[in-house]
């Protein structure tokens, strides 16, 4: 089996995945006090519950570089 060489933005996307499920898994800690009626976390462990949305951005971009690379790969093949 051969591999394929990686697209542009792919590893926009590998990365943008990543973080989202760092801030996945963030949020999960974050309100399981509030469903175990114990003491919340701080500020800033909401705050790396916002690495979801980060992660989001930068897989979208990751996706918008690779819309954009095969289009010039279909531009100049014609």
């Amino acid at each position: 089996m051969t591999a394929t060489p990686p697209a542009p933005g792919d590893g926009l996307v590998r990365v943008g995945a990543i973080v989202f499920i760092v801030g996945a898994v963030a949020t999960l800690v974050t309100v399981a006090p509030l469903f175990l009626g114990t003491e919340p976390f701080p500020t800033v462990a909401y705050a790396v519950s916002m690495l979801m949305g980060v992660g989001f951005l930068i897989a979208a971009a990751g996706v918008l570089r690779s819309i954009a690379a095969q289009r010039r790969q279909a531009k100049s093949a014609l």
